[in-house]
This record gives C-alpha cells, sequence and structure tokens, in this order.
C-alpha cells in the first residue's frame, strides 16, 4: 500500500487537493471527518470531551458545540492538549480500520490538518504538504467560513510554520493561483510520481534512472531530505536498525556530488539485513539482489567482511542508494570516516571534487564512474586513517 500523508494550513487548499487525489483514484481518508465521527452523539468520544470540558460544549440537541469547543482549546495549549489526548487514540483506530479496508494495493492518502504537529511525516511513504502565503489563506478563511481575520490569524498561528512544514515536506504544492493550476499541479504529480511509485511498489522494484554520472553544485537541502528518508527507515525498522546515516558525497557540505542520497542502515549480522528485506521493500526500498558486497581493501582482505545488502528507491522523485551493513565491519567503519574526513578536511574535499568531475567527464555512463572512482579511496585512505588517528575520530 503507497501510504500519502497530505496536510497544509488552515485555508491552505488541501481539501482541493484531496478531491483531485480522489478523482484520479486514490482513497481519501480524512482525518477531520473521523475526528467528527468519533464525537457524534451517543459515542464515547463525545462522554469523554464533556467530562473534560463541561456541558457547555453541547448543543441544546446534545450535540457537540465546535465553535464553543475552538474558543477554548485553541486559546489554551493545556486544553487543546486534553482533547487530542481524548480524540487521536480514537481516530488512529478508525483510520487503521480504513487503511485494512482499503486494500494492500491501495493508494492511501490520509488527509491530516496536524501531520506536522503530531510528527506523524515518517509514518508515510510520502508526504505532501499544500502552502499559500498567511494572507491568502485570512481572505479564503473570510470569504469562505465568515471568519473574522484576528480569528483566521489566530488559528494560523496555532498550527505549524511554514519552515516546519518544509522540513517535513516531501512534496511541495502551492496554492497561491486558481484552482485550475493547482489541480494542473496533482495531476502532474499523480502522472509522474505517485502512480509509478505504486506500481514500483507492487513490483517491489527500485524506480528507473538514468545511467550518467551527472555532477551537479552541492544542494543545502540535501542533509534535511536524507533525514526525511532516514526518519522513515527508523519509523520502519525500528530495532533492526542500531543506526542510520547519511554517507556519501551529498552528505559533505559544499561538496559537488550526483543528486543521489548514500545512506547506511547499520544492522548487528547481516541475517538481519535479509530478515529485514520484505520490510525494506514495503517502506520503498526494494533490494537489488546483484550487489551483494563492497570491493575489499587490502588492509583488511576478508570478502566475508565486506558483504552487505544494497536497495534503491522505488520512488521516481528521489534517487536514493542504501547500503545495509553491519556495525564494525571494515564498508560499514568506512563509510563513516570517509565522510567525517571530507566535512573536516577542505583540501581533502577539493582534491575529491575535482577528481570527481574529471571522472565524470571521461566516463559518463554510471557504472563505468563508479568503478573508475574506486582507486582514489585506496589512495586517499592512508590520509584518512591518519586524520581519524590525529583528531581521535571514532565511528
Amino acid at each position: 500500500m503507497l501510504r500519502i500523508g497530505l496536510t497544509g494550513g488552515i485555508g491552505a487548499g488541501k481539501s482541493s487537493v484531496s478531491a483531485r487525489l480522489a478523482a484520479r483514484g486514490a482513497v481519501v481518508i480524512d482525518a477531520d471527518r473521523l475526528a467528527r465521527e468519533v464525537v457524534e452523539p451517543g459515542t464515547s468520544g463525545l462522554a469523554a470531551v464533556v467530562e473534560a470540558f463541561g456541558p457547555d460544549v453541547l448543543t441544546a440537541e446534545g450535540a457537540l458545540d465546535r465553535p464553543a469547543l475552538a474558543a477554548v482549546v485553541f486559546a489554551d495549549p493545556t486544553a487543546r492538549q486534553t482533547l487530542n489526548a481524548i480524540v487521536h487514540p480514537l481516530v488512529g483506530a478508525r483510520t487503521y480500520e480504513r487503511m485494512r479496508q482499503a486494500g494492500e494495493d491501495a493508494m492511501v492518502v490520509h488527509d491530516v490538518p496536524l501531520l506536522v504537529e503530531n510528527g506523524l511525516g515518517p509514518s508515510y511513504h510520502l508526504v505532501v504538504v499544500v502552502h499559500a502565503d498567511e494572507d491568502v489563506r485570512v481572505d479564503r478563511l473570510r470569504r469562505d467560513r465568515a471568519m473574522p481575520a484576528e480569528q483566521a490569524r489566530a488559528r494560523i498561528d496555532a498550527q505549524a510554520t511554514d519552515e516546519q512544514r518544509r522540513a517535513a515536506a516531501d512534496v511541495w504544492l502551492d496554492n497561491g493561483g486558481s484552482l485550475r493550476t493547482l489541480e494542473n499541479a496533482v495531476n502532474q504529480l499523480w502522472d509522474d510520481r505517485l502512480l509509478p511509485y505504486q506500481e514500483n511498489l507492487r513490483a517491489r522494484r527500485p524506480a528507473t534512472r538514468s545511467g550518467q554520472a551527472e555532477i551537479v553544485p552541492s544542494d543545502p537541502t540535501w542533509p534535511a531530505q536524507a533525514e526525511r528518508v532516514l526518519g522513515k527507515l527508523r519509523a520502519a525498522l525500528g530495532e533492526t536498525a542500531v543506526r542510520v546515516d547519511h554517507i556519501g558525497s551529498t552528505s559533505v557540505p559544499g561538496l559537488a556530488a550526483k543528486d543521489i542520497l548514500d545512506l547506511q542502515v547499520s544492522v548487528r549480522a547481516i541475517a538481519d539485513a535479509d530478515a529485514a528485506a520484505n520490510t525494506f521493500a514495503d517502506a520503498g526500498f526494494p533490494a537489488v539482489q546483484r550487489i551483494r558486497s563492497d570491493e575489499p581493501k587490502p588492509i583488511e582482505p576478508d570478502p566475508a567482511r565486506w558483504a552487505k545488502r544494497y536497495h534503491n528507491n522505488a520512488d521516481p522523485g528521489r534517487q536514493v542508494n542504501l547500503h545495509v551493513r553491519v556495525v564494525g565491519w571494515p564498508n560499514w567503519r568506512y563509510a563513516l570516516l570517509f565522510r567525517d574526513w571530507l566535512r573536516a578536511d577542505a583540501d581533502a574535499r577539493g582534491a575529491y571534487e575535482r577528481h570527481k568531475l574529471a571522472l565524470a567527464a571521461d566516463f559518463p555512463d554510471y557504472a563505468g564512474y563508479a568503478e573508475a572512482k574506486e582507486p582514489w579511496f585506496d589512495q586517499a585512505l592512508p590520509k584518512a586513517e591518519e586524520w581519524a588517528a590525529r583528531t581521535g575520530w571514532s565511528a
């Protein structure tokens, strides 16, 4: 099941995106709708809310008076936490049931207003954030909900900031323009990313990628992109992963690189990596069976201690090389050592970048580039080890 978390601030237009995704075939689970269902008259949820906040939050007919409750909880963070503690578990249980009913091959869009605030991002294959500037959102709330501007801004201020949402977003949809423009953007997202991702996930195959070794300038957002993926891996693997790390060239600030994130999952034994193969695939990282080890180095020539498992991402919108290595083995250690050495040594970093650019020009195909790069690591290893000894570095 491809799980997509959809969120955005109040008035951003999330409902329009949700409707368009449903029209394209997604199964939409609306957290707001479920939150209303669990506090309908006669439910245990409504009884708990009345017990916590008193009868003033009920209408004369015995239903929940939402404006009265909103006036209490949006002015008091403690009251908001109390309400969340009542409603969220009930909504969670109902959400799980709706997902189960959708079926394993469904594309499920979970429409969650407070996805970022509640730290839910790692539980989805992708997080889609719908954005509009604050003034645009206030105007919409005044027009569509007859909400006073002061109240609209208070509601906006009570939610996550744009910066927090950007940190969580795998996809950022700008809804500052017309509905047609937004729907065109959603259609493109569906055709170019969501549908291929779903098909790859079902087939347990990596996304198709270019064979070209194109080196691009350093992207300052690479670490944040990596952290989002690492969060998904932590959530999926649990205690199977001893640690997860951003490694490789994209983990070194200022270093030009291929626009591919290299990540390392540390396990206690290679058998743990094999046992977790389906977990990796379900999380969107199918195995590449032809790669089972790294190239042994003379300093420790036993091939068995260079074994690894290797996965690529099924998401066509974000290329990832995922290396699963055993803690303490030389390939595990060297991945961390080279990263930290290049971060610390500007001369080494510059030399490596020049070497990469030259190789990419001479070996434009990725396979040839990767093979030609290995001798540089052999020559650089003593320098990295000298740096490690001098600085007291440890993995």
